[in-house]
């Protein structure tokens, strides 16, 4: 092992951009199956979306004496779902896919559903559910990912993190609401 050299050569690091330069960021040494990676982050965005759709409904349709505090919370986890729909589709972009945001079909790519909620106790479960969903199949990717594309991986990891949040912010409001 000490035999080899951490690093490419300068010269054939220099040689090797050069080839294909029309491919961007996605060099030689991306490992990973990019049709897959792209399928997958096509799923997560078509994901982010619908949560996006789903709160943003919540927002404008809680009611009761906790709705002003809720709708706010509803408003900002939307907020955050558009952020992360935009990264995914960015990097989607980078690696020269296309991001799917047609609607056909937006509930079939989604892992998570569109459920309305008659009530706002109705309404914070399904997105509670909703971020369950997202949280387990973002943790698939992850691991999916690996260290065959860290930049994705990291981008997930990021977005699972705040998911895990909101997760923890609806179970506190289910709590507060009795």
């Amino acid at each position: 092992m000490a035999d080899q050299p951490f690093l490419t050569d300068i010269k054939t690091l220099r040689e090797r951009a050069r080839q294909h330069i029309e491919n961007g960021a996605v060099t030689e040494g991306y490992r990973a199956d990019r049709e897959t990676v792209i399928k997958l982050l096509n799923e997560a965005l078509a994901t982010e979306i619908v949560c996006t759709l789903r709160y943003r409904r919540h927002y404008f349709m809680a009611s009761g004496i906790n709705a002003e505090s809720v709708a706010q919370e509803f408003l900002q986890h939307a907020n955050e779902e558009q952020g992360h729909a935009d990264q995914i589709a960015q990097r989607i972009v980078q690696l020269q896919g296309e991001p799917n945001f047609n609607p056909d079909g937006l509930l079939t790519r989604s892992h998570a559903e569109y459920v309305e909620g008659a009530t706002l106790i109705d309404m914070i479960k399904e997105d509670l559910v909703a971020e369950r969903i997202a949280i387990d199949s973002y943790r698939e990717m992850i691991t999916y990912l690996g260290n065959q594309d860290p930049t994705s991986r990291r981008m997930m990891e990021g977005i699972l993190a705040v998911e895990e949040e909101h997760a923890d912010d609806l179970v506190n409001m289910l709590q507060k609401m009795g």
